[in-house]
């Protein structure tokens, strides 16, 4: 039977290169051979013939390894008699180095009974092509061997890099990330103890190698902390020390010390990464030391990405990431906070004072906080003069309390900058954080709602977010809506539905309509636009949505105009208060309408009183260009503003919407009876058509009617339907 091993002992996989061929030349060369052996180098048997395993030739070959393993006995074999009738010879081969690689014996029968062995050189002459060819094989076979070693830990190195810039696209960190990396570092490395020491940051961690307590990897580190540090800080490089030290705090310390500075840039030391072996392991190499090194480089990437550079605190990344964390060890008991803080009129300081006083107050706003800090808080710099801090299983009321105790801080903070005080203040936002699909999201949106209410109402401030304060709660949902609408006009989510406007005294008109928008959300749900139009105008969305309207009114319209003029349609387009601010959307609104080439019977245009008012001198430039066009232009909502009368002949419009509050209570209301007789007989004094809005009921419709407005919208009258389904309508009626 023959046996074929791995070198080094390990089963040989499949489809290994076997011995077997070697054996069977040692055979044909030296026919009288009964037992033949090949072993390796580290005396273990790779081939043996037939099953020929003779006990005395292992012996003798384990005799002859273990004498002649160092190249300085330069041997190449020799034989010994075993009895009368047999001979054993061996034979060591080595490589070009003169390293022994491996030994081949062989038990020979002799030809004359008690006669002299053969001599060795005559059998090793016989054997020379064999063994020649079989120290080839086996010093081929060991170079390729410790190539996959050395392959195998230039494997485990990349993968311990790699790990280490994993979360690198993220930028963030925390001090499990960091734990990890060191973790990793002492177990690739198989050191006993490592440390990561960022005294600027607060930073300390340390790890023990397996099977070492954790109070070994404290008592080193307690010895040897400040020294090193010291020593880094000093000289900015790479500290190796593989031989004991006598002297110093690292005096028979019974270690190999590889201790590394995390540098920013050139020249500023961060902190160390140091790592400890065990004074009987071997050295630290320069491989590892190069490891470490990059190491170092990594640790110090991730804190430049995870601090701000100017306050020290955690950037929005970071302090998101390491929150998340928090969050989710937490039970579901837990009690968070989040506290957001905006500082007060620092673009004022900006402006008058310059920059740098602004950046001062930045940093001593960062010292406030920090000092405030407890070790379960955490506190980041979101964006140039704005903070955030997540209190940990912190009740709202003790959230508030650290809140105002950082407002009376900042109150202290007043310095002299030349001639001039620079008082510095906050308005403070304080929400609890909720269970839900991203708490600490809704958290934060919550808290920045609450500040930006701290700001209205004064400043230097804290204000709490609760779901009974209506102001903050409009603000709130106009945040979690800003998502949406960007949605909606990114993927064409809006619709438009058109609602009947109709004679009230029985005079022949053709279909007249207004638009109304609608939108639908993520979910697919439809939203009116007393949910969304809000947080369109606070985000400076609604000239977009504008601008969508138009272009999809024209769209729709085209194909039907010539059929829609001759029934003698109207639609009524709404335009918001923003995009008459806007400078640029009269000449699109020109332009788009020039380019459709709609008649202008087709449209009419709706500006609220309220935005013209406010908005008066472009108002009236965008209204006198569409009257020059030929296009209608209705004062929306008229009778809620305080000026009505004031700018009503300025403004040159050609009907008047009356408000709904007049016409909802017109039944049984004298007072509103007679506030809409007058708009009436205005009206008509100047010549303008009248439209009442909410004519939810036909005794309103009655009453308006007999008060003279001659136009009416509301359920009463229609519902709103979707246009692409009111224009066939239309087309069809007369048919």
């Amino acid at each position: 039977m023959q046996l074929a091993v791995a070198l080094d002992g390990a089963p040989a996989p499949i489809g290994a290169t076997t011995f077997d061929p070697y054996g069977q030349l040692v055979k044909m060369l030296l026919p009288r051979a009964q037992s033949i052996a090949i072993y390796d180098r580290m005396g273990l048997p790779v081939w043996l013939n037939d099953g020929l395993d003779s006990p005395e030739l292992h012996r003798i070959l384990q005799d002859a390894l273990a004498q002649h393993l160092s190249p300085s006995s330069g041997g190449e074999g020799f034989a010994e008699p075993i009895d009368r009738d047999h001979c054993a010879y061996v034979f060591l081969l080595r490589d070009p180095d003169a390293r022994l690689i491996g030994a081949v014996g062989i038990i020979c029968r002799e030809s004359r009974q008690g006669s002299d062995p053969r001599p060795f050189a005559l059998v090793q002459g016989l054997l020379r092509p064999a063994l020649e060819c079989l120290q080839r094989e086996l010093n081929s076979q060991y170079s390729i061997g410790d190539l996959q070693r050395s392959l195998m830990v230039r494997d485990r190195d990349l993968e311990l890099l790699l790990g280490a810039a994993q979360d690198e696209a993220a930028t963030s960190e925390s001090t499990d990330d960091l734990a990890q990396l060191l973790q990793g570092c002492v177990d690739h490395l198989n050191c006993s103890v490592g440390a990561l020491l960022i005294p600027d940051k607060n930073i300390a961690v340390c790890r023990t190698g397996q099977g070492v307590p954790p109070r070994v990897g404290a008592d080193v580190l307690t010895r040897t902390h400040r020294h090193l540090l010291a020593w880094t800080q000093l000289h900015r490089q790479t500290m190796t020390s593989n031989q004991p030290v006598e002297a110093g705090p690292l005096g028979k310390l019974p270690y190999k010390v590889l201790s590394c500075p995390v540098m920013h840039g050139a020249q500023r030391v961060l902190g160390l990464l140091v790592l400890f072996k065990p004074a009987d392991s071997p050295d630290f190499d320069l491989r590892q030391v190069r490891i470490v090194e990059l190491l170092a480089r990594r640790v110090a990437y991730i804190l430049l990405n995870a601090y701000d550079p100017t306050t020290g605190l955690l950037t929005r990344p970071a302090f998101e990431k390491r929150a998340q964390g928090l969050l989710g060890q937490a039970g579901q008991s837990a009690h968070h906070s989040v506290i957001y803080i905006d500082i007060d009129r620092l673009h004022v300081l900006n402006e008058n004072l310059g920059m740098h006083v602004g950046d001062e107050v930045i940093m001593r706003v960062s010292e406030v906080i920090r000092r405030h800090l407890t070790p379960r808080m955490l506190a980041a710099r979101i964006s140039g003069d704005r903070f955030a801090v997540f209190a940990t299983d912190m009740p709202l009321d003790d959230a508030q309390t650290v809140a105002e105790n950082l407002r009376e801080g900042l109150e202290q903070l007043g310095f002299v900058s030349g001639s001039q005080t620079v008082d510095v203040s906050a308005s403070f936002g304080v929400a609890r954080v909720v269970d839900g699909k991203h708490p600490l999201a809704h958290a934060l949106a919550a808290a920045e709602i609450a500040c930006k209410a701290a700001k209205d109402r004064g400043r230097d401030r804290v204000e709490t977010y609760e779901e009974s304060d209506q102001s903050i709660v409009r603000r709130f949902t106009d945040v979690t809506l800003v998502g949406t609408l960007r949605y909606a006009l990114a993927q064409d989510q809006f619709r438009l539905e058109a609602q009947s406007i109709v004679p009230l005294n029985g005079a022949v008109a053709g279909p007249k309509f207004e638009l109304l928008l609608r939108m639908t959300d993520e979910g697919g749900q439809s939203l009116s636009p007393e949910k969304f139009l809000s947080a369109a105008e606070r985000y400076q969305l609604a000239p977009a949505i504008d601008r969508w309207v138009v272009r999809r009114v024209l769209q729709t319209l085209q194909p039907h105009a010539a059929e829609l003029t001759r029934r003698g349609a109207c639609f009524a387009v709404n335009i918001s208060g923003q995009s008459l601010g806007d400078a640029e959307f009269c000449a699109f609104l020109e332009g788009a309408l020039r380019e459709s080439g709609l008649p202008p019977s087709l449209l009419s245009f709706e500006l609220t009183e309220t935005a013209a008012v406010a908005n008066i001198v472009r108002a009236e430039a965008l209204m006198r260009r569409l009257r020059d066009l030929g296009f209608d232009v209705a004062l929306d909502d008229f009778g809620r503003g305080l000026s009505s009368l004031t700018y009503l002949k300025t403004l040159p419009a050609t009907c008047l919407k009356i408000d709904g509050t007049f016409v909802r209570d017109v039944v049984g209301d004298d007072r509103a009876q007679a506030m809409l007789s007058a708009i009436v007989r205005l009206a008509q004094a100047m010549g303008l058509r009248t439209v009442a809005e909410c004519v939810e009921s036909d005794a309103i419709r009655d009453i308006v009617r007999q008060l003279g407005v001659e136009f009416g919208q509301g359920f009463s009258i229609g519902r709103p339907a979707p246009l692409e389904k009111v224009i066939p309508a239309v087309l069809g009626a007369s048919i």
